[in-house]
Parts: structure tokens; sequence; C-alpha cells
């Protein structure tokens, strides 16, 4: 589909093969560096509470920085990032506001609002906007409403505070360009949305991030580099490694000065304790809010500037103010004009040009904007993230000694992990570190429009300094020993697929993976399979809160968990694995037996499940899989309808007799299986090809097509699972029907002190959690989430090839329309799609049913957001703002229904022209 001609396509080629370093710079600046695990110090882990927002604008970080929409090298150590002020507010704007996860009633919760625009894999161009009320900021009362409220009760949005809005707002977009790929161009555009005339201050700054206080050498640290004034509008950037760079302004259209400061903690401030310099870190906010002139440097020199302007916009007046940073070696004075516009305007065209290259060309308009915005989102949530575990326990030598209590406790167990890298987040703010199964997600996003980048990350979180030496992949910086669902077998599988046809396959990657994958699968066998019975725990494993009780730690009355969904996910890897050895043997025999191990454990699992004890994790009854817990040999279904028991779906892969019998070691083994173990043969289904070449295929499925069919009509039953916006993660049965599980009905004896009641219940909760579980800032227990709904969906594209039109099914439940799984998948597709259509007003579900004016306003139609979950009954978005990592994925589900209805299309053509 990629137009190979693309100049982007030529960066993209040119950046993986190392001959021009396109991707040194980008917008890996992070949105938030305070209140993370890397910043924290205390004793007790309270990482929140260590470093808050208050303290970010006087303290210097350890580990990396933060800004506002900003740009930074590769390795963070040159740092772009806008300011701005509108003379109102307390302290410049110069990072997103949020409340942590303490202070929210649904956990930590950014209140800002910003879109991503636009984006190339290269960052030759990218574009994003902030959205800065006129009014004075309402940081208190966001704080106070927040905590007044319950966790029953809906956040307190920016958009409720009574006329913050009345008066107007500047609309700031900020626009980055390449010429090369050490020649950044910025244009911060700013337009006056209000009815009178109003005066904004710009303050641009650039610094270099603090790597020469903590009294260490070596690859992050160097002697301390230094800006200084070059003439009016234009300044010298020395560093030990990065080299020289020369940074300027526009003076043409803009009456800015430089202001001057060091970017060093201001020790007096905080700890009430001589500064190593006068000039600190919070030097900007007290020269332009509080008028302390003798805050910044006079001497025109330092390891932070600004470049600050006072606009005077009338109502509705725009203005462009221009910046440049260039290698020294490519500086030839100062260029602001033709040139300058050229190059935007070319970068702005190849944007445009390579989208219509990624994005199938029947694409309606409408889908082509939502899926650009959601590749460009996932583009700009890329950062530098940095994090030794050793060090940051043992701390630094010019730094005080951390509390020895810290070295008992978080991520103990991984002194080897040393991650320095520019890495996909969840979200820039909330999330701002990788989740492993976050990231395998936004793999597929991205071997859309990045393939080399794609498969990077994948073997990234593989590589010796991130896995652990027992095989385990690092959960994220809470506690990389949480336990996520394995799905980055699937995504290593699927990326190999995506990015080249078939014959010209990365094999050397898919090599690499599989090696490395075959001890993570190990450590899963050796520790969650507990009783050897080839039915696994796992935890939480990703889905927060979906158990009556938290299943990432010990079940209650001493007693064991199997997880339908830690066995369903197992099976998957096992299936996954079981593709990946096929594909491997084609041209390496020796694979063959690594196939015929994850052929067997894949069936044996299935039969554990499907018959263990009578009928494993599946009810009869109910007709649904459920978790079991085991107590006192006394098996309790955990009769809860949520994703636990539709994770089976996933479970499936089909065997091509055509493959089998060009591999005779793996055929002779497969036959001798299923002559000699017809016990566990039972669950593969075998089916002939009907075609011009004749040959049989099996299907490999936890559910056989019975439960298939049963499961099904819960799914597509929209009092049940479906809703009009996608696959809900708990069944609406639940709202008149609570699961309840009473502890003292299971045990006569008195409870353990740390069950905090008798009565636990799960019922159906379609928006924010009410549950403090993990955090309360997500909920598994009725929301629609854009990953688990891929899964299944391609699950039902794998089913419709095996059965074709022989398995249909009524979508949804009671309409009397039938389909087959193909047309179903494509179904839930559609409304999942919807979530972000919109409607003649501008309105689309995704932002509620009353939104605030604003945000469909003449001037904000067009730009998306793309949040973590949806109500599962309205659609609302909710949890993170800006999760373009995994829902990202409707640009795919855009892609298969274009597809879809471009082959329908073809179909009835084909049958209009035959008629005639």
């Amino acid at each position: 589909m990629r137009n190979l001609a693309t100049a982007e396509y030529i960066r993209l080629v040119e950046a993986a093969q190392r001959s021009h370093h396109w991707k040194r710079w980008g917008p890996y600046l992070p949105e938030r560096q305070w209140g993370t695990v890397r910043e924290d110090y205390s004793p007790d882990g309270s990482c929140w509470e260590y470093f808050p927002y208050e303290r970010s604008r006087s303290r210097v970080f350890r580990w990396g920085e933060d800004g506002l929409l900003g740009w930074c090298d590769r390795k963070c150590r040159l740092c772009f990032s806008l300011s701005v002020w509108n003379g109102k507010d307390s302290h410049l704007k110069e990072k997103l506001f949020g409340l942590t996860g303490p202070q929210g009633n649904h956990g930590e919760d950014v209140k800002e609002l910003y879109y991503y625009l636009k984006a190339l894999p290269t960052y030759a161009f990218a574009e994003a906007a902030y959205i800065y009320p006129v009014n004075a900021f309402p940081y208190q009362m966001l704080k106070e409403e927040a905590l007044r409220r319950s966790r029953y009760e809906p956040e307190f949005e920016i958009f409720d505070v009574p006329e913050l809005f009345e008066s107007g707002y500047f609309d700031i977009r900020i626009r980055y360009s390449k010429g090369s790929p050490n020649d950044t161009l910025v244009e911060i555009v700013v337009k006056n949305i209000s009815s009178a005339p109003q005066v904004l201050h710009l303050i641009p700054s650039l610094w270099f991030r603090n790597t020469w206080s903590w009294g260490r050498t070596g690859e992050a640290f160097g002697p301390e580099p230094f800006l200084r004034a070059d003439g009016e509008n234009i300044a010298t950037a020395h560093h030990e490694t990065l080299g020289d760079y020369r940074f300027a302004f526009d003076q043409s259209v803009q009456d800015g000065e430089f202001l001057w400061t060091n970017n060093e903690t201001n020790f007096e401030k905080l700890f009430h304790e001589a500064s190593p310099t006068p000039y600190v870190k919070d030097a900007f906010h007290r020269y332009l809010v509080d008028g302390e002139v003798t805050a910044i440097n006079s001497e025109s020199q330092g390891t932070k500037l600004g470049v600050h302007t006072a606009l005077d916009l009338k109502p509705d007046e725009e203005r462009i103010l221009r910046y440049r940073l260039t290698k020294e070696s490519e500086f030839s004075g100062i260029d602001f004009g033709e040139a300058f516009q050229r190059t935007f305007s070319a970068r702005e065209g190849e944007c445009s040009e390579f989208y219509r290259s990624v994005i199938r060309p029947e694409t309606t308009d409408a889908h082509r904007k939502i899926a650009e915005q959601a590749y460009s989102g996932l583009l700009w949530s890329k950062q530098f993230y940095y994090y030794s575990v050793y060090e940051w326990m043992k701390g630094d030598p010019s730094q005080p000694k951390p509390a020895e209590e810290r070295k008992d406790k978080r991520n103990r167990e991984w002194k080897h992990l040393y991650n320095m890298d520019v890495i996909s987040v969840p979200d820039k703010w909330e999330y701002p570190w990788y989740a492993a199964w976050d990231l395998a997600f936004h793999a597929l996003g991205y071997a859309r429009v990045d393939p080399d980048y794609a498969k990077g990350q994948l073997l990234l979180l593989l590589r010796e300094w991130y896995m652990h030496p027992n095989g385990q992949i690092p959960a994220y910086e809470f506690a990389f020993s949480d336990v996520n669902p394995p799905v980055h077998a699937w995504a290593c599988w699927r990326v190999y697929k995506m990015t080249g046809a078939r014959g010209k396959r990365d094999r050397e990657f898919l090599e690499r993976v599989f090696h490395k994958l075959l001890i993570n699968f190990t450590w899963w066998v050796n520790r969650k399979d507990v009783r050897g019975n080839n039915l696994f725990t796992g935890g939480f494993l990703g889905l927060d809160n979906i158990g009556v009780f938290d299943r990432s730690g010990p079940a209650p009355l001493d007693g064991h968990l199997e997880q339908s969904d830690a066995t369903a996910w197992m099976a998957f890897y096992c299936g996954t694995m079981l593709s990946m050895a096929l594909e491997l043997a084609r041209e390496e025999r020796s694979y063959s037996d690594i196939a015929s191990k994850f052929f067997e454990h894949f069936v044996m699992i299935t039969d554990s499940m499907n018959t263990l004890g009578g009928t494993g994790l599946w009810d009869d009854t109910d007709g649904f899989y459920y978790d079991q817990l085991q107590l006192d040999e006394e098996a309790h279904l955990l009769k809860i309808r949520s994703l636990v028991g539709l994770i089976p779906i996933i479970a499936v892969e089909i065997l091509d007799d055509r493959v089998v019998d060009s591999l005779p070691g793996f055929k002779k083994r497969l036959e001798w299986f299923l002559k000699h173990r017809s016990d566990l043969a039972k669950h593969i289904t075998y089916l002939e090809h009907s075609g011009p070449e004749h040959y049989g295929k099996r299907l490999l499925a936890l559910p056989s097509r019975d439960r298939l069919q049963s499961i099904l009509e819960y799914v597509l039953n929209e009092d049940e699972f479906l809703s009009p916006y996608g696959i809900r993660s708990l069944s609406r049965y639940h709202h008149d029907h609570p699961y309840v599980f009473d502890l003292l009905s299971q045990q006569e004896s008195s409870l353990s002190e740390d069950l905090e009641s008798r009565h636990l219940e799960v019922s159906y909760t379609p928006g924010e959690s009410n549950s403090l579980m993990f955090g309360g800032n997500s909920n598994w227990r009725g929301p629609v989430w854009l990953p688990t709904n891929y899964l299944i969906i391609e699950a039902l594209e794998k089913y419709h090839h095996f059965y074709g039109d022989s398995f249909q099914v009524e979508f949804p439940r009671g309409s009397g329309k039938m389909m087959n799984l193909l047309q179903a998948s494509q179904e839930i597709s559609r409304r999942l799609i919807a979530l972000f259509e919109e409607d003649e007003t501008g309105k689309r579900p995704y932002m509620g049913s009353a939104p605030h004016p604003i945000v469909h306003s003449r001037e904000q139609r067009g730009r998306v957001l793309f949040s973590e979950y949806f109500h599962g009954d309205t659609g609302q978005g909710l949890g993170a703002s800006h999760q373009t990592g995994w829902t990202a994925l409707v640009a795919l589900l855009i892609e298969k229904v274009s597809r879809a209805e471009e082959e329908s299309r073809g179909v009835i053509g084909e049958q209009l022209s035959l008629r005639s």
C-alpha cells in the first residue's frame, strides 16, 4: 500500500540504514517527570508526595525532563519547550497541570486541553495545539473539588469550572519542521479567541538536562554544558557529546528578549540552604510573575534560556513566531524568510502525501482524518525514558544517601535493569513510562507507519538490560514484577507479517524475538502453572479491577485461584509460538521440533480448561468460562460474566495441511499424537478445503464450536456485552444482578485481619471506577477497551477463515439478522469507529452527551482525542485522555472496514456486470 517514492519513506529508509539520523530530534520530551517512580527517593515509595507539581518549577530532575509539547534529542540532552503566561496565573505555564493519584477521586488525571494534530515518523513535520484560558487557571479549585468528591461521582473537569472559558482563550499551535536531521524549524501560532484584546506572554525555552550535579561519570554524565548569547537573537549551545548548535528567533515579527538562568535547584526556596548559583531553575517565573529582576543572569549565559515576547492581540488576531535550532556545522546565518516558509510548506505537504500512501485510498475523508490523527498521536507518544534501578537504589555520590528501607521495597529484584531509550508510552502525562502489554499493541500501529521502530521496540523489551534473567518481561516502573498478559509474542508475529509480503519478510527479526520469547514462555510455565495441571494463575493480568478480589495478591481463605483468562492467555501464547516455529521451520527444519512442543502444549491446555474435574473452567449451565477458586479441595466457580470468560475466544490457530506436509518431522509427530492421544485429539477440528486446490485445515481453539456459539450469544447480545460502541469488559447483566461473593458463607471460621469485608461484590459499572483497586484510575467492570476488542475481532476473522459461511450468528441478538463471523467482526469494528465520528454539529460520542461548546467549536472542530477507555453505554471517553497508544488501533479498524467495503462494492459490481 505504501508509495515507496514518498519523501518520508525515503527518510525512513535513510534513518533505518543510519546514513541520515532523521530521528535524532523529535517530540521526545516527557510531559510529566514529576511524581514518577524514578524521581522518588522517599523511604516509603510515596512518589506523588515526594516530588509534586509545585516543586517541579524549582527542583532539578535526576532522570529526565518535562515540558509543554516539547522537543529534544534522543538522549534528552538539549530540550526545547513552550511556556506561556496570561498575566493572571500565579506561575508560568511551562508544563501540563493535573491531579496526583491521591488527589483525584479516580486517580491521577491531567486537567488541560491539548491535541496532537500531525506527525511524520521522522518528525520532519509535527504539530500540536494547546488551549490556554484567558482567565486565571483554576489550580486550587480543581484540587479542592476533586478531594470533595467521592469515587462514586464523576471527575471535576476543566470544563466544569464556572466561567473559565467565558472570556475566551488562546489557541496555541506549535509546529516543528526539519530542514535536515540537525536543523529544526519552529513556528508558534497564537490566536486570541475572544471578543476583547488580550495580552499573552510567550516564553519558549531551551535548556540542558542536568547531567553534571550528581557526582557521576560515564555514558549519561559529563561536564556542565553552556548556552551563551551570540547576538541579540542568536545563542550558541555547547555540549560535550551533542556538539555545538545555534538557536535563533525571528526579530522581524516579534520584539523578543533573551532571558538567562541555570537548570539548577533553588535550594533556598525548597531546603533553606544556599544554592550553588544565584540563577536557578525557577528564575523566569520569579522575573516575569513576581517582578524579581535579579532572578535572571544579566551576563547572557547559563544552561537555560528563554525568549520572552509580550503579544498584544486583538479579537481573533493570529500571530506567528519563528525559531530555529541548527547544528553549528550547518549554520549559515539567520534565515526566517522564504526558504524557511518553503521548508515548512514542503514538509507539511509531505505529511499529507505520506498518509495518503499509508491509509487506503477508498477510505472516506472523515475516517481518513481520524486515522491520521490516531497515527500522529501514537507518534507523539514517544518519550525519552531513563532509569537505572541499581543507581537509583544506591543513590548518587553528591546527594544525600537514600533511606535504607528503600532497598527492600520497589523493584529490588530488577537491579540489572538499565533503560535509556526513546520508548513508546501509553500517555505522556498520565502514564509517562512504558507498559509492556500496552507497548505490544502500540507496535501494530507503528508497523503501518514506521516498521523499523515497531520491530525495535519489541526487541528492546527482550534485551538483557530490560528482560529479567529469569525471563520475565518488565511490566512498568511502579512494579516491574507485576504480570501482564503475554501478548508480546502475538505483537511480534503480527508485526512480522504486517511489515513484509510473503517471502520477503524479516526472518532475522523473527528469529531474534523467538529465542528470547522461549525464555519468557518458560518463565510463565514455571511460575504460573503452580500445580502443573495446565491451568494458570497470573495475577491481575492488566485487567485491574475485573475480579471480585485483587487477583495480584493471595486468594482469600488460603484458596487457590485458577484463572480462565490466564489459562486462555497461555493457550494464545502457545498458538502464536507454534505459528512462529512453523514459519521458521520453512528454512530451518530444527524448528519443527519446537513446533511440536507448542502444538502439544496447546492441546493439553485446551483439554485441562475444558475437562479437568469434569468441565474444567466451563460452566455447562451458563455456557460460559469462569475463574475457579479452590477451597479445601472444593471448586467454586466465580460466576462473573466478564472479559475473563471471553479471552478463551482468542486462543485460536489454524494448521494448513500444505504447511504440515512440507515438514515431515512435524507431520510425523502430529500423526502419532492424533492416533495415540485420541483423548486430546478431540479438541482439534478438521475440515477439507473445497476448491481447485484440495487440502485440509485443522483448527486449534480453546472453545469447541458449540462453546464458541454459546459465548458469542453473550458477546453479541446488547443486554450483555455488545454496546453501541464495541464489546464491554463486563456484561450489562450485572447491572441488575451483581455478583456477590460472601466470604463467611465459604468458611465458618473467623476471617484473617487483612480482609476488609466479608461481602465482596462486582456490579456493572460502565463509566469510571468506584473501586480503589490499583489506584482507581481505570475500570474493567463495564467500559469498552480497544485492545481486547481488537483481539476478539482478529479471532473472529480466524474462525471465519476456517468455518466460512457455515458458521452464522445473529447480530445483534434478537434482531433476526444473520451473518458470518467476518461480517460480525466488521460490525463490531464499525461500532468502535463510531466513537470518533462527528455529527453535523461536530460532536463525537467520546465527547459525552453534553460536551462543552469549545470542544466542537469552529476553531476546535476536527481535533480528536483518543481516550484510554470508553463508557459502556454512552461511549464517553474516560481515563487518560491521550492514550493514543493502544487506542490508535482504531486506525487499523478503519483499514479493515475500508477494505471490506471496497471488496463488497467489487463483488456487487461484478454481480451487476454478470447480470447485465
